[in-house]
């Protein structure tokens, strides 16, 4: 090996289920950095991205519904294990700040004027009277803003700048009862994804450091949603794999260590979930970040766009085994072969958005064939796409793969994207989605046997950041993204789903907008 890892370097690999191979070939990634993808287009209405309407709509929620009836089996799959600090983060910065008082108009101003609004707001009252004797109006109406805000993101208070979004308290009901996001899940979930026999089923990926509080949290909430809502609930959590964790470099591409020597890794980011999504026993699961989500009244378009997902996933499922069942029957029939390879190439083409350079008329009719089976014979995903107001940044677009062979549609991240290409500048003013992470995959293959995702993955999509710890400055290595190159290598279908669907909260403020009272 190029780097020189000593006997205790090994022993700490092994702890992590890390080969020495891993390491380096991550090391020579910082030395050799990841390639710009090669961008043909962003994806727009009759150019990657379909819009379902009318009859279309009305046979995908039919053959979603037929697929629950039948007893299909699906799964909702929640990345949940980001801690809240960020959706604080402006009210960290004033408490931490010199004003007792904030100054109008500011995110700390928004939300002591609007205390009444928040969910929350009657155990901050509590917590309010318990550290300082005052109610929130109280210390208000005296100007103790800071006081207010300090009782609802320290640890003495209710820590909510600590605690994983999942379980803060997102919704209030007219029947006085509140929900946090993970409640909002499972709401959500009864809704499109309750199997024939009521059973719902969610996966979690959570903190090492929360499992205990989720588990808490879950043996709560679960008994009351399952008598509110009629269903029985089947709810599994896992943790980040260490194995997945990415070696820190120096600034020349080292290993980077501690004060004590040890070598230092860090999380290899969401891409890293891929294990775990690999890990479920499910033919389709949905995939939706735990902070996306509304209170009952606002979720119409958010279930029916669901179903509509979920049913366009089967329709084109169902097209891709009707292909594979012609392509590999006629094989032995050049006649038949050609017309199945051509209707198959059509499909490819015009449903999957794909253009491979192997399909070219010049190429052999059996290397056309064989490029088929590998296109079809990959996990499928649908993906929810929310049109933007020509915003630059990452989304859908009609992209390369890395290898030069392949035009097909992915989820790109503006850091994949060469920016100091002025034609790449203007070109993403072009784009007219955003991705809200919204997807539904289809992860069995025509044989019923789940996939091996990891195979899916391309390695070369992933970006490196520059951090520091202790003082130093160290390199960070992030995998790429598990809706981006983590299913680089999948079937994609881009489809447009109403702004009213995508309603995140990434600050305490959005708590605030219509969609979370």
């Amino acid at each position: 090996m190029a780097t020189n890892l000593t006997h205790d370097d090994l022993d700490q690999l092994k702890e992590r289920g890390i080969s020495p191979e891993t390491v380096e070939a991550q090391l020579e990634r910082f030395r050799a950095g990841f390639p710009y993808l090669r961008i043909d287009a962003p994806s727009s209405v009759d150019n990657g991205i379909l819009v379902v309407e009318d009859e279309l709509a009305d046979d995908a929620l039919a053959r979603w519904q037929e697929f629950l009836a039948s007893g299909g089996d699906v799964l909702k799959f929640v990345p949940a294990s980001g801690a809240a600090s960020r959706m604080f983060k402006a009210m960290f910065e004033f408490v931490n700040g010199d004003a007792s008082t904030p100054a109008p108009g500011t995110p700390a101003a928004q939300i002591i004027d609007n205390l009444e609004h928040l969910a929350f707001f009657p155990e901050l009252d509590a917590t309010c009277r318990r550290l300082y004797g005052r109610s929130c109006t109280e210390l208000r109406h005296q100007g103790r803003g800071k006081d207010i805000i300090a009782a609802l993101i320290l640890p003495q208070g209710m820590n909510y700048g600590a605690l994983p979004k999942a379980v803060l308290t997102f919704h209030a009901y007219p029947d006085g009862t509140t929900r946090t996001a993970l409640e909002e899940q499972l709401a959500e979930g009864a809704q499109y994804a309750a199997s024939a026999n009521g059973k719902v089923r969610l996966h979690f990926t959570v903190s090492a450091d929360h499992l205990d509080l989720f588990r808490e949290k879950l043996a709560v909430a679960v008994p009351e949603m399952e008598k509110r809502l009629g269903v029985s609930y089947d709810i599994s959590l896992s943790v980040q794999k260490p194995s997945t964790d990415t070696i820190a470099a120096t600034p020349d591409n080292e290993p980077f260590r501690d004060a004590d020597g040890r070598l230092v890794f860090r999380p290899g980011g969401h891409g890293a979930l891929i294990e775990n999504l690999s890990d479920i026993d499910a033919t389709v699961v949905f995939i939706k970040n735990i902070d996306n989500v509304v209170a009952d009244a606002h979720r119409a378009d958010t279930v029916r766009y669901k179903k509509i997902l979920g049913g366009m996933l089967l329709l084109v499922e169902d097209e891709i085994r009707e292909h594979l069942r012609a392509l590999n029957e006629t094989y032995d029939e050049s006649e038949d072969l050609e017309e199945a390879v051509l209707a198959a190439t059509d499909f490819v083409e015009d449903t999957l958005s794909t253009h491979s350079t192997l399909l070219s008329m010049t190429q052999p009719l059996q290397k056309r064939w064989a490029e088929l089976n590998r296109i079809l014979r990959r996990p499928l995903r649908v993906c929810g796409m929310v049109r933007n107001e020509g915003e630059p940044g990452g989304g859908p677009y009609n992209a390369w793969s890395t290898d030069g062979t392949t035009l097909a549609p992915q989820i790109l991240e503006s850091t994949q994207i060469d920016l100091s290409r002025p034609e790449n500048v203007e070109m993403m003013k072009t784009a007219t989605h955003f991705n809200p992470v919204d997807l539904v995959c289809y992860l069995k293959d025509t044989d019923g046997k789940h996939f091996d995702l990891r195979t899916f993955v391309d390695p070369a999509t992933g970006f490196i950041s520059e951090k520091s710890l202790g003082g130093r400055p160290l390199r960070a290595l992030e995998l790429p993204g598990l809706w981006n190159g983590a299913m680089s290598n999948w079937n994609t279908v881009f489809v447009e789903v109403p702004a009213s669907t995508f309603n995140p909260v990434k600050t305490v403020n959005d708590l605030l907008r219509p969609a979370h009272q």
